[in-house]
């Protein structure tokens, strides 16, 4: 095992850059940024069958077999970074998702737990920002405890990447 400490900047940041693009290469992410958002895009479209969206589709990650649209967040917890609150979600009011697929990962990128939310749940509890021209959804333990929201942590779990 290499000793990460022993490294030189360089060295980690080469490393990181072929890790990434051995996870592109293996489906997992699709693009070159942080690899959340891609790899709670990947664990749900593989959990549930859904067709991942192009690129370039505005307010939505998916879709499934009746053409259902969903938007996928992912938020990575660690001991220095707690806040729940996912990345923005532009044009609400304008319906673009159907429901809201959420999932927190610990440090690791274990699954902590995820959800099925629908837009009106993430109408109701979420705020305007108009320093970032977004809706602003922060996904606590709480939302799990709406009626209408659905618990998928086990099958994320059990999807295997």
């Amino acid at each position: 095992m290499v000793d990460l400490k022993k490294l030189t900047v360089s060295e980690l940041l080469c490393r990181f850059t072929n890790i990434t693009e051995e996870l592109r290469e293996r489906g997992i992410l699709r693009t070159e940024n942080n690899p959340t958002g891609d790899l709670a895009e990947h664990l749900f479209c593989t959990a549930f069958k859904w067709t991942i969206a192009p690129n370039s589709a505005k307010g939505y990650d998916a879709t499934d077999r009746v053409g259902k649209h969903f938007q996928i967040k992912g938020r990575r917890l660690s001991q220095d970074k707690t806040s729940r609150q996912l990345s923005a979600i532009r044009n609400l009011d304008q319906k673009p998702f159907d429901t809201l697929a959420g999932v927190l990962f610990d440090k690791n990128y274990s699954v902590l737990r995820a959800a099925l939310i629908p837009h009106k749940v993430i109408e109701q509890h979420s705020y305007f920002s108009r320093h970032t021209n977004s809706h602003i959804f922060l996904l606590k333990d709480k939302v799990w405890d709406i009626p209408s929201v659905v618990d998928v942590t086990d099958l994320l779990r059990a999807t295997v990447y």
